[in-house]
């Protein structure tokens, strides 16, 4: 019953660790120094898709499901658990490595715009040519 317990609660770690590599970046939109943990976690994530290796955390579960009295299964955590919801025929090296680049364009272009937001913030403004101006007018028609 524990090592049950211990795989489920795996599995929603699991997912969690993943929704934060694929859109970790939306949150350090809104709290930057999120990035110092996301940027990490997202190369870590980015690096098993694309070299096709499997998170550590999915034999560990199996094994707790093992140990449970559950069958275990084969294959890697997006295989078993999302992919059939997204492509109900598998997973093939070709989607894995499109998983891995969208991973990467996602949390790159998420960068950019911070970049972006970074470096006006050091010039003073947004652009505008004024001083901490943001290029706004302050009511309509002024």
């Amino acid at each position: 019953m524990l090592y049950r317990f211990l795989a489920d609660l795996l599995v929603l770690f699991h997912l969690a660790f993943v929704l934060f590599v694929v859109a970790g970046g939306v949150l350090v939109l809104r709290r930057p120094r999120i990035a110092l943990l996301h940027l990490p976690v997202a190369a870590w994530g980015a690096f098993v898709e694309l070299s096709g290796r499997l998170c550590p955390l999915t034999p560990l579960e199996v094994r707790f499901r093992i140990l449970g009295g559950e069958a275990g299964y084969s294959g890697g955590f997006v295989e078993h658990y999302l992919l059939p919801v997204l492509y109900p025929m598998g997973l093939d090296r070709l989607e894995q490595l499109w998983l891995g680049v969208f991973v990467i364009s996602l949390n790159l272009a998420i960068y950019l715009v911070l970049a972006r937001r970074w470096m006006v913030s050091r010039r003073g403004g947004d652009g505008s040519g004024k001083p901490g101006g943001n290029g706004l007018r302050p009511y309509p028609g002024g």
